[in-house]
């Protein structure tokens, strides 16, 4: 009779588990429709029709790496609440509604055109206040759905949600840029109704949530963990630091915190201007520039489920390292599209380039995702994800930063040096990640 029931426990557990990551997956792609409109190349487009400069670009990537700094204070608050669930309502939920602000800024520019400097000044504003409620939530998050994906499966369902967040990038990104491009009443306008359909997305990814089964943290490890201590109310300043702390006391994990400050330097010194030197430099549409991104997405896809396959098979270091080098040259081959004269020649180079992307920065994704899972110490690891994203935050806000400045003064002109530059750094980086530790490797 025992043996009966606990079959049936068990068996409810593991469609328990199946239908929270299911409604994690669907969350993904919701969430991904979200994220590509109140960012990326839309956000800077209609930043450029509003009249931004390139360091506002620059900034308009920098800001949310920025507030990625308060992703430890994130984790810990997190780990002092009772529902994994509830908390990433209380930040997730007022980061998407904040958005309905430049919604009412967009309506009132169309009455008055000369609103659009001050707009752009709002739009900053609302990324970086979206942003830290989002960061808040973000190690989490992580660390919620680090709990409910088993470990031998691991890769193959991070390649799954990967790819159905691609499916939703690959088709509202052209859709989109269609929308905006083709309104009756403008650019801007546009803008203003595809933003509205990514808030009630952001809205629905959110509702996903409450098919997932909850955690508390509290008692999660409590359970698991008897060293925690018993008297937490009294000792629970104490308690927060040592948590904040032990990942430092791991050599291992500073090696890797060291490569992914780094690598987001060097990524993130060129990464934000692709798109802007292809709208300015090589004066490619809206459109097109969309189009190739939603390509890149598709192989990004389509190499999802062999990356995880491999990540399952060999580890995650390995994959970072031989995709890293890949992508450390990649700047290279877009100086090169500015030698292109003929425009049949630069749309075909544009789209192999951009598939070539995609499909290798699946590889990224992945492992970097997966990596953090497997050498986190379980007991710190919301804390360890938390860290990591501050550390990878600001690095790349350095770099964002630095390109901007670089290429506001050097005009565009300055870009060309910003790509050379980021290909030696994005090498560099690759060293420490030699000397990263992971079981699976």
């Amino acid at each position: 009779m025992l043996e009966m029931y606990a079959q049936d426990t068990d068996k409810k557990i593991k469609i328990s588990v199946r239908t929270s990551l299911r409604a994690s997956t669907i969350d993904g792609g919701l969430s991904t429709v979200f994220s590509n409109i109140t960012g990326g190349v839309l956000l800077s487009s209609f930043l450029l029709d509003l009249g931004a400069s390139p360091f506002e670009i620059g900034m308009l990537a920098s800001l949310p790496m920025i507030a990625n700094l308060l992703q430890p204070l994130g984790a810990l608050l997190s780990n002092r609440s009772h529902s994994r669930h509830d908390y990433g309502i209380w930040t997730f939920l007022p980061s998407r509604l904040l958005w309905l602000i430049l919604l009412i800024g967009i309506i009132f520019r169309s009455a008055n055109p000369d609103f659009s400097s001050h707009l752009v000044y709002l739009t900053l504003a609302l990324v970086v206040v979206s942003n830290i409620l989002a960061a808040l939530g973000s190690a989490s998050w992580m660390s919620w759905l680090a709990a409910l994906v088993p470990p031998k499966l691991r890769g193959r369902y991070y390649s799954v949600r990967n790819i159905v967040s691609n499916i939703a990038s690959f088709l509202c990104l052209p859709i989109a840029s269609f929308v905006i491009s083709h309104w009756q009443g403008g650019a801007i306008a546009g803008y203003g109704i595809v933003l509205s359909i990514s808030i009630l997305a952001g809205l629905a990814s959110l509702i996903c949530q409450h098919f997932m089964i909850d955690i508390n943290p509290q008692k999660y490890q409590i359970n698991n963990f008897d060293t925690l201590p018993q008297d937490l109310p009294e000792k629970h300043q104490e308690y927060l630091f040592n948590n904040l702390i032990a990942p430092f006391k791991d050599r291992n994990l500073i090696i890797f915190l060291i490569y992914f400050g780094l690598w987001g330097f060097a990524v993130n010194l060129s990464t934000p201007f692709f798109n802007l030197y292809m709208l300015e430099n090589l004066k490619v549409d809206i459109t097109w520039v969309t189009l190739v991104n939603s390509l890149s997405s598709g192989a990004n896809m389509l190499m999802l489920l062999v990356w995880g396959r491999q990540s399952d098979r060999v580890g995650n270091r390995p994959l970072l390292i031989f995709a890293g080098l890949a992508i450390a040259i990649t700047p290279i081959f877009w100086l090169l599209t500015g030698m292109v004269q003929v425009q049949d020649q630069l749309w075909i180079y544009l789209l192999i380039f951009h598939l070539f992307l995609g499909g290798t920065w699946a590889a990224i994704d992945l492992g970097t995702n997966n990596i953090q899972i497997a050498i986190a110490p379980i007991r710190h690891q919301a804390t360890f994800f938390a860290i990591a994203s501050a550390v990878a935050g600001v690095g790349s806000a350095l770099g964002t930063t630095a390109g901007g400045t670089l290429a506001q003064y050097a005009h565009y002109e300055g870009i060309f040096g910003i790509f050379s530059l980021s290909a030696i750094l994005r090498l560099i980086s690759l060293i420490p990640l030699l000397f990263v530790q992971e079981k699976q490797s």
